[in-house]
Parts: C-alpha cells; sequence; structure tokens
C-alpha cells in the first residue's frame, strides 16, 4: 500500500480540496500519512496570494523532496498554476496540477508512477467552463464543516492574482452542494460555513435556470441536523436591504459577516478597481446592523498600497474607527507580478508598510475587545469545539453565533451546545461562559 502526505497552504477553499484529494486518495487505497513522516507521494496544496505565500509553497516543495527523494513531489493550487512552467523545470517536482485538474489527481499520479508523463496536468485555467468535481464525506473538524460552493472570480482588483490562478467565475449545482451537506449533517456536524474564491457570485454563471446566495442558503437551512449557517467573505454590494430582511428571518443563520473593504480612501479603492465607495460600505453595514442585533462585521484590509500617502492612510483609519469592526485581518501590500497594481508608480517603502500595518493591528485589538466586552453579562449559547488550558485549569472552547469565543469548565465531549451568561474574560480573547442548566 502506498503511502501519501498531503499539506495545504492558503485559504479555506485550498482547505477544503485538500481534504477532497485526501479522501480520493483514501478511495484509491493510498494510506494517508502525517506529512512529517515518510511517505510515497507528497502532495502540496500550493498559495499565491502573495510573493510571502509563493516562498512558503517553494519551501514546502522542497522540503517534502528532502524527506523521501525518492518520494514523488506533487505541485498543486495557485502557485502551482501561476509558475506552473517554471515549477516543471525544478528537480524537486515531479508533477504539477493545475486548479481544475484536482479531481483527477489519483488518475495523474497513476500515470505518473506507471513511468508515463500525464497529458495537459498544467493548463489554461481560462478554458476552465464547469465547477470541478470535487466533493467530501467529513471533515478533520467534526464540529464545523467548510463547504465550497463556487471557484473563481471575474472582479480583477488591480492587486490580485486570483482571477488569473482559478478562471472565471462557476458555481456548484445547489443539488450537489445540498447532497454534500446532508451527508455532512447525517455524520453529526451542526455547522456548515459556505466558502468559494468569490462567494457572492454564486449562481451568476448559470444561465437556464436562475439561482444565487440567497436561494441555496434557503435550500440548506431546510436540512435536518443543520444548526449553524456561516459565510466566508462577501463583497459589500451583495448585502441589499431585501437580502438580509431575508436572512434574517432564517434562525439559522450566524450574525457573523465578513464583509471585504481593503481601503478607508475612496481614491485608494478606485485605484484598487474596488467597485463601491467608502459611502456604499457603511450603509451596507447600517442594513446588518438593522436587521441582526449587533452582528460581528469583520473584514480585510491592505496597507501600502501604489500611491497610498499619509492622507489616504489617515482616512483608511478614521474609516475603520468609524465602522468599528469587530475583527479586521491587516495584509501589507504585496507585489504580484502579472496585476495592474505592479505596474503602478509611488510603490510605497516596506517601512511604511510594517508601521502602518502595526497601526492598523493595534486598533484591530481594541475594537476586537471592545466589541467582545459588550458581550459580557448577556445570555447565549456555544458550540463547543476543543478541550485548551487556561491558567492550570482545563476548558471546553467554542464559538458563539456571533463568533465569539468562550469556554465552560471541560466536562464532556465537543460538538454539542451549552447555554449560559457570558460572565468575565479568561484571556484577551476568550470569555467564560456560566452555564445555566434553565436556558437550555
Amino acid at each position: 500500500m502506498r503511502k501519501a502526505a498531503l499539506h495545504n497552504l492558503g485559504c479555506k477553499v485550498n482547505s477544503y480540496e485538500t481534504e477532497a484529494m485526501q479522501q480520493l486518495l483514501e478511495a484509491a487505497g493510498y494510506q494517508i500519512v502525517d506529512f512529517e513522516e515518510k511517505a510515497d507521494v507528497y502532495i502540496i496544496n500550493t498559495c499565491s496570494v502573495t510573493n510571502v505565500a509563493d516562498k512558503k509553497s517553494r519551501q514546502m516543495l522542497h522540503r517534502a523532496k528532502a524527506k523521501n527523494p525518492e518520494a514523488l513531489v506533487v505541485a498543486a493550487g495557485c502557485y502551482a498554476q501561476a509558475a506552473g512552467e517554471k515549477l516543471l523545470e525544478d528537480t524537486a517536482i515531479d508533477l504539477v496540477i493545475g486548479n481544475n485538474k484536482k479531481a483527477e489527481l489519483v488518475q495523474l499520479l497513476e500515470e505518473r508512477l506507471a513511468g508515463r508523463e500525464p497529458q495537459d496536468a498544467v493548463i489554461d485555467i481560462s478554458a476552465a467552463q464547469e465547477y470541478e468535481a470535487l466533493h467530501i464525506e467529513r471533515q478533520a473538524d467534526h464540529t464545523r464543516a467548510f463547504i465550497k460552493v463556487q471557484d473563481g472570480c471575474n472582479q480583477f482588483c488591480s492587486y490580485c492574482i486570483i482571477p488569473y490562478t482559478r478562471g472565471r467565475v462557476r458555481s456548484r449545482r445547489p443539488e450537489d452542494v445540498e447532497e454534500e451537506v446532508r451527508t455532512l449533517a447525517e455524520k453529526g456536524y451542526q455547522e456548515i460555513v459556505l466558502t468559494g474564491i468569490h462567494l457572492s457570485s454564486y449562481g451568476t454563471d448559470f444561465k437556464e435556470e436562475p439561482q444565487d446566495l440567497l436561494e441555496l442558503t434557503k435550500r440548506l437551512h431546510q436540512i435536518p441536523g443543520v444548526k449553524r449557517i456561516r459565510f466566508g467573505s462577501l463583497e459589500p454590494r451583495l448585502i441589499t436591504e431585501e437580502f438580509v430582511r431575508q436572512l434574517s428571518a432564517m434562525e439559522k443563520i450566524c450574525p457573523h459577516f465578513h464583509l471585504s473593504l481593503q481601503s478607508g480612501c475612496d481614491a485608494t479603492l478606485k485605484r484598487m478597481n474596488r467597485h463601491y465607495t467608502c459611502e456604499d460600505y457603511l450603509y451596507r453595514c447600517g442594513i446588518l446592523r438593522k436587521y441582526f442585533k449587533d452582528p460581528a462585521i469583520t473584514t480585510d484590509v491592505i496597507v501600502g498600497f501604489p500611491g497610498e500617502t499619509d492622507e489616504e492612510f489617515a482616512e483608511t483609519k478614521k474609516f475603520l474607527e468609524t465602522v468599528h469592526f469587530y475583527e479586521m485581518h491587516v495584509f501589507k501590500y504585496s507585489r504580484r507580478a502579472g496585476t495592474r497594481a505592479d505596474r503602478m508608480p509611488d510603490q510605497v517603502p516596506e517601512p511604511v508598510k510594517t508601521k502602518r500595518s502595526a497601526e492598523l493591528l493595534a486598533l484591530e485589538k481594541e475594537m476586537s475587545k471592545a466589541y467582545r466586552a459588550s458581550f459580557l453579562g448577556r445570555e447565549t449559547e456555544v458550540l463547543l469545539e476543543e478541550p485548551v488550558e487556561i491558567g492550570g485549569a482545563r476548558y471546553m472552547v467554542g464559538h458563539t453565533k456571533e463568533y465569539v469565543k468562550a469556554a465552560v469548565p471541560e466536562a464532556g465531549g465537543k460538538n454539542c451546545f451549552v447555554r449560559g451568561v457570558l460572565k468575565e474574560f479568561l484571556t484577551d480573547e476568550i470569555i467564560y461562559l456560566a452555564e445555566n442548566p434553565d436556558l437550555g
């Protein structure tokens, strides 16, 4: 029996695809071993969102070959797609698989192991017309399941390489998503998270029968066993009065919305080719807060985008304070060859990016603590996920619907709900939940 080891880099979509590839290998008779062990096949699902991600991808590929020089090392994912021809010249890499060839992993592996060169393993992603036939029957985390429902992006933000590595929008058939979620719910998964490369575009490529993310969500809301539905990253323009009103009528929806922002300055947004203004973004946040009580609104912010002046950065920081996010993912702008931003003048020096990033991370910590503190004294429900040790005591930790982390004394297993009152901070990020059986 051949041994295979997998390693994932990057986003939740990549994580889903790594799980799916692992299950394909298991079905084909491979023994899955830890990546640190000696294996016959190493598969690295790479990322290319930044230069740092490219570097990590290369390092993991070479690390795999060093573990076992006789092993077959496979590069899959976005870096493999972006740098495929270059990787084919790398003697540490034996097989490169394009982003819409992952479902053919076993066939491509067998061809390569038989001494035959797989044909067209690296392909022109722009030729992809349909959603790749990947699916899962389980995930490593038995509490929350990430469900990939869409691939590709048509937005072409000026800083982003992803449309070139993932291709155009391709949506998964709703009946296929529904079948996968039913299977997972029957196996005990109580929370699902809908993910995609550009989730808000779900269904826009369906020509014969119109479908969108709202309609898909309604179908999944009916599935027994599913207790929570959470969304991955959403575009602000998807947040309309009607969309949010209908979501708020579904009790399983988690009031946790990750709205991509990138900058709080209109001039910078325009250079980024983002299709909204700060005023519009704030309006969408207002809609969420109208229909949901204290929803968790999180976002991504890029600092040091080409041409970002001190004044533009100050404008961004002020806007972030105005919105008052629960959490922010702060990124220093990373040049990507092949994008418009890479050719823009007035590239910001790295020390300036670092300083601005530190400012926003400090602001993020302050706003995040304030949002969590607003839940002290509230009755709530927590889905327990994992054991942790805090101050020498053992706890079970989980999340509220708003994704606020809470803990109870360890007394049972994970994947169960408890109700109680959020009492006090155990750490900067974890609040103690005083259980109350009467609330169950």
